[in-house]
């Protein structure tokens, strides 16, 4: 009679950073913990945690767990296989910490976009050499499994562009401004009162936070060498319920929007990336996307249009991405990070967009006085940029003595708005700098 097999060993997880997601990742292991031994082989257990301040009352039980006090050496310890980055920030600890894991041959799970979009082609030459796996499907969308979709689900395709609304909290911002016709600033508040913006909400307000979500899924969606320096990034800070209120008469949401796409033939490609506010199609999938939802569309020669929509922050969703790469390792997948090898990752350069076509809305806040509309006129007559509509608010605005014109361009380079915007700088009519968004096409 054959011996019983012996039951495979665990995957021992060492939890670095104890907030919000680290608390939910501890709380699904526990509460799904047959359910993950299961689909992943072996149970999943945690056997180490850390965090900066060891005194401070967590929402969850961690006497089962090994305290260690040098989150930077976790990886290095004989009770852990896999270490997961919790801490955040692009260099620090977080980066001593993934840097010692990798190079103690352990895997490495991160929920951290900046240190990958800053550090990530570092650490996963580094992966590939010391053959362990590193996973960050919780640094992009939060529980959305988009890297999963693009990395495998896509793989037969050559995506064309991928887009999408990658900040939540800009979208909570954006979609209660739509609701309520309140102002950015009042919005603002309230979200950071909900605990949906942070006290110091600059990364997400200013287009940072979605500016390295953008990186990242480029160079996994066109095979390129990620580049968040050459991303063109403006944040929704300056939007008013005004331009909220003329979008949708117009027939437009706004949304704050990450493209990436490439240009040119193959092997001479250069690699455009912008986050920018957009007016949005009231018929387009990313109108719908309300709240502090995040929605990535990836577009496939021959997949089509693909849609990945859900929650893209929380404790529940981004630690149920952190556990699923969990469970990846633990069936002993390892792949390269970014879908190819580091040495095989194209160094596109940066596509510049004044050749680009579309159709933009322009608002300018100007002084109330005659003659000012024919002066915005002649620069964009004189730039060869064609007026579709216009509208014009009248005098009792928020600053007193001074008029909001919105136009929508017809269909031109957005080089000719940026030549008319060149003309008007230093005129005496402007009473702030015009605001320009394009509307987001097929």
């Amino acid at each position: 009679m054959a011996e019983p097999a012996e039951p495979p060993a665990p995957l021992r997880v060492a939890l670095a950073g104890l907030g919000t997601v680290g608390a939910g990742v501890i709380r699904l292991i526990e509460a799904n913990a047959a359910l993950i031994a299961r689909r992943a082989g072996r149970p999943i257990v945690i056997s180490v945690v850390g965090a900066r301040d060891r005194s401070k009352k967590r929402p969850v039980d961690l006497s089962p767990y090994a305290w260690e006090d040098d989150m930077v050496v976790m990886g290095e310890r004989d009770d852990v296989d896999v270490v997961v980055e919790l801490v955040g920030g692009a260099d620090g600890p977080a980066l001593s910490c993934a840097r010692t894991t990798i190079e103690a041959g352990k895997a490495l799970v991160t929920a951290n976009k900046a240190m990958i979009a800053h550090h990530g082609l570092e650490l996963a030459a580094k992966a590939e050499d010391k053959r362990v796996a590193l996973k960050f499907e919780a640094a992009v969308a939060g529980g959305i499994p988009v890297i999963k979709g693009l990395r495998e689900g896509a793989a037969a395709n050559a995506i064309e562009r991928v887009y999408g609304i990658l900040n939540g909290t800009c979208n909570y911002i954006l979609s209660t401004m739509e609701d309520s016709g309140r102002d950015f600033a009042d919005v603002l508040a309230e979200a950071q009162a909900k605990g949906y913006a942070e006290a110091d909400p600059a990364f997400d307000i200013e287009g940072t936070d979605a500016a390295h979500k953008l990186s990242i899924l480029a160079a996994i969606s066109f095979g390129s060498r990620v580049d968040f320096g050459a991303v063109d990034t403006s944040g929704i800070t300056r939007l008013r319920a005004a331009d909220i209120a003329q979008a949708d008469a117009l027939g437009y949401v706004i949304r704050l929007i990450g493209m990436a796409e490439t240009e040119g033939a193959a092997g001479a490609q250069r690699l455009f990336q912008r986050v920018q506010p957009h007016l949005v199609p009231f018929d387009h999938p990313l109108a719908h996307v309300d709240g502090a939802t995040n929605a990535v569309v990836a577009e496939g020669n021959f997949s089509g249009r693909l849609l990945f929509q859900g929650a893209g922050a929380g404790e529940g969703p981004t630690a149920s991405a952190v556990v699923a790469d969990l469970i990846d390792i633990a069936r002993g997948e390892i792949g390269a990070p970014f879908s190819v090898p580091v040495a095989e990752l194209e160094a596109m350069p940066r596509a510049e967009s004044g050749h680009r076509m579309g159709r933009a809305y322009l608002r300018f806040m100007v002084a109330d006085r005659p003659g000012v509309l024919a002066e915005i006129t002649a620069a964009l007559r004189d730039a060869g940029v064609s007026i579709e509509s216009m509208i014009q608010k009248g005098r009792g605005g928020e600053a007193g003595e001074q008029v909001m014109v919105a136009m929508v361009t017809h269909e031109g380079p957005e080089s000719a708005v940026s030549e008319a915007l060149r003309l008007l700088e230093g005129s005496d009519s402007l009473t702030e700098p015009p605001l320009v968004m394009q509307i987001l096409g097929e």
